[in-house]
Order: C-alpha cells, then sequence, then structure tokens
C-alpha cells in the first residue's frame, strides 16, 4: 500500500463487494417473490435490506478510516472525483429515460391513439388521461365523488411550488457550508450543513402529505393509468433520491461535528454537494414539466 504522492494505493484484499453482492442479489429475489404473492418474499427482502446496509457501514467506514488515516494521495482523489462524475451522468441517464417516457406519451402516443380508431374508437385523448378504460379527468381541488370513476392532478401552486422553494434555498444553503468548509470555519459549516439537512427533511415531509392527499382525497394513484404511472413514477424516484442525497448529507454533517475533513481535502463534502445540486436541478424539470404543463 503507498500513501505518497507519486504512487497509488491499493486496498487489501476486502470481503465487502461480495457481502454487497448478496444482499442486492436477496433484495432482488425477494422483490421477485413478493410480486408473485411469494411468502417469503419479504423476509428475504428484509434480510437483503439489512444485508446492505451492514456492508454500507462496514466498507463506508473502511474508507473513512483510510482517507482520516492519510492513506490516499492525489490519483485517488482523481479517482474518486471521477467516479462520482461517472455515476452522476448515469443518474442523469436514469432520469433521462422517465422524463422521455413522459414526453413520448404525452406528445406522440396519447395524441395517435387518439386520432385513429384502429385500437381504440372514440378515444378523445388529451392530457392528463388514464386511458380509454382507465377514470376520468377533473378539474383539480373539486372533491371527488367516486374515486374508482375520477380522479383529479395535484396543482403546482400549494406543496410543489413550496418543495421547489426548499430544494432551491437547499442548494443555497449546502453551498455556504461549502465555503465555509473552505475557510475552515466550523460553526458557519455544522450549522448551514444542519440547516441543508432540515430543508431535505422537510420536502420529503411535504411530499408524504402530497402523496397521501393524492390517494386518500383526489383518487390519483399509481394505478391510474398511465398518467399515474408517469407522475408517480418520477417523482417517487426522486423523492427517493433526496432521501440518498439526505443520508449522504447527514453522514457528512456527523463527520463534522467529529473535526473531519480539511479545507484543501473534503471529497466526501463535494461528493455529497455535488449530488444534492443534482437531485434539485431535476426536480426544476419535474416541477416544469409534471406540475406546471
Amino acid at each position: 500500500m503507498s500513501g505518497s504522492r507519486d504512487g497509488y494505493y491499493l486496498p487489501n484484499p476486502s470481503a465487502w463487494p461480495i457481502i454487497g453482492s448478496i444482499g442486492l442479489f436477496t433484495t432482488l429475489l425477494g422483490l421477485m417473490l413478493f410480486l408473485n404473492e411469494g411468502k417469503t418474499g419479504p423476509w428475504l427482502m428484509g434480510f437483503g435490506a439489512a444485508t446492505i446496509i451492514f456492508m454500507m457501514f462496514g466498507w463506508f467506514g473502511r474508507v473513512i478510516r483510510e482517507s482520516e488515516g492519510g492513506m490516499y494521495n492525489d490519483h485517488v482523489g482523481l479517482s474518486f472525483r471521477m467516479s462520482m462524475m461517472w455515476f452522476i451522468f448515469s443518474e442523469v441517464m436514469f432520469f433521462a429515460a422517465f422524463f422521455s417516457a413522459l414526453f413520448y406519451t404525452r406528445s406522440l402516443a396519447v395524441p395517435w391513439l387518439a386520432d385513429t380508431d384502429l385500437l381504440w374508437p372514440g378515444y378523445e385523448g388529451g392530457w392528463p388521461t388514464a386511458g380509454p378504460k382507465g377514470p376520468l379527468p377533473i378539474e383539480a381541488d373539486t372533491v371527488v365523488a367516486d374515486p374508482s370513476r375520477q380522479f383529479s392532478t395535484i396543482g403546482a401552486w400549494g406543496i410543489p411550488v413550496v418543495n421547489t422553494g426548499l430544494l432551491l434555498l437547499s442548494s443555497v444553503t449546502v453551498t455556504i457550508a461549502h465555503h465555509a468548509l473552505k475557510m475552515n470555519e466550523r460553526r458557519k459549516l455544522i450549522v448551514w450543513l444542519g440547516i441543508t439537512l432540515v430543508l431535505g427533511a422537510m420536502f420529503l415531509f411535504l411530499q408524504g402529505k402530497e402523496y397521501a392527499h393524492a390517494y386518500q382525497e383526489l383518487g390519483l394513484t399509481l394505478g391510474t393509468g398511465v398518467y399515474g404511472a408517469t407522475f408517480f413514477m418520477l417523482t417517487g424516484f426522486h423523492g427517493l433520491h433526496v432521501t440518498v442525497g439526505a443520508i449522504i448529507l447527514l453522514v457528512v454533517w456527523l463527520r463534522c461535528l467529529r473535526g473531519h475533513f480539511k479545507p484543501e481535502n473534503h471529497f466526501a463534502f463535494e461528493a455529497g454537494a455535488w449530488y444534492w445540486h443534482f437531485v434539485d436541478t431535476v426536480w426544476v424539470g419535474l416541477f416544469i414539466f409534471v406540475y406546471v404543463f
């Protein structure tokens, strides 16, 4: 192993990759069984999730100890940055696929099906739509008499616009925290990063309220045709990414409390901030193309 500036750190053999692979395989196997009403599905999913969490604590903890022990150098730092950039790029492609599905369905598939009588004669199309056999949309903020026959969309100027403000503000606060770290202002760093975490938690809480309102009062569910599927897939996966980003920043915040990171060496903080800015940018696109238009 080398920690010199002209060498490259080569870690010792580790069991963590195979442990993580076992956890992922078990989780997906449990999910498959659960979707097919297998009794062991939930148990396997739980075991797999616990294995993944155990792996993350062990593997990430090892990386933290190695970093704080001065075992990494500029070459390792560069590889970390390139890896994070490619990871975020893969996430961009992930959301690009879902946005493309939304645009294709809304702008091409639905109008084509409405213009031809080949599949569904009499289908009028329009957006939002749950398809020719699904419930009909009604105006937002209208009481749904029968959720099995009608659904309502969620207006942009309620919780969604508040959540937009929360995430945009959180990008500002995490940037202030980053600047404080580079200036070695530890108290300011901890305060502003903590505020970022609070804003992220508020976003998730409000999104949960929005989902409950959609399911219980608006008749809008994941099963509400193509509109419900695209709405919940886009917003739900984004909420998952906010959760992951918040967990990353929480770990970074706890490390800041322990005195980790230096003004000239704080990649973990930078990686968390990059991911958070990415999540915020995706939400702006979601707000515009899912809620406003």
